[in-house]
């Protein structure tokens, strides 16, 4: 469990076990989608920006020798797959919409070994100024 606490050695292009394969992370970050997710009514109504961080880590060893877009995982469709699970159903919590971003990711794309997904909540009704409030989550396959 401590590869999941420390992504340092997959973030090296290492393995995290001698007998795991080694593993590229890719990353789209800053997806903005307007979502409805809060405990408050007023932001169920009006919606609000949500940003989106998602890494993934994968063997491309495939697409590195195919060059071939097939053997890798497209991140326009992962894009789509974000913004649809965040325009989508309404969650109070943030921790919750991290957590169906990840069920969705890994159902869609079979090569993902490993996600992490960070959403932020810039426009977060916390009545001061701050910079970001967000939940980062960091998962292994089931």
């Amino acid at each position: 469990m401590s590869s999941l606490l420390d992504p340092k050695p997959r973030e090296r292009g290492l393995a995290p076990r001698s007998n795991a394969p080694v593993l590229d992370r890719m990353f789209l970050h800053g997806i903005e989608v307007r979502g409805r997710h809060g405990v408050f009514d007023f932001e169920r109504q009006a919606g609000q920006r949500f940003v989106i961080d998602v890494d993934w880590w994968l063997d491309t060893a495939g697409a590195v020798e195919s060059d071939r877009l097939d053997a890798t995982l497209c991140y326009k469709r992962l894009h789509d797959c974000v913004c649809e699970v965040v325009g989508g159903q309404p969650w109070s919590l943030i921790e919750t919409l991290a957590d169906r971003l990840i069920a969705a990711l890994f159902e869609h794309f079979a090569r993902i070994v490993t996600l992490q997904v960070t959403v932020h909540k810039p426009e977060a009704p916390i009545g001061g100024t701050f910079a970001d409030v967000g939940i980062t989550r960091l998962r292994d396959r089931p």
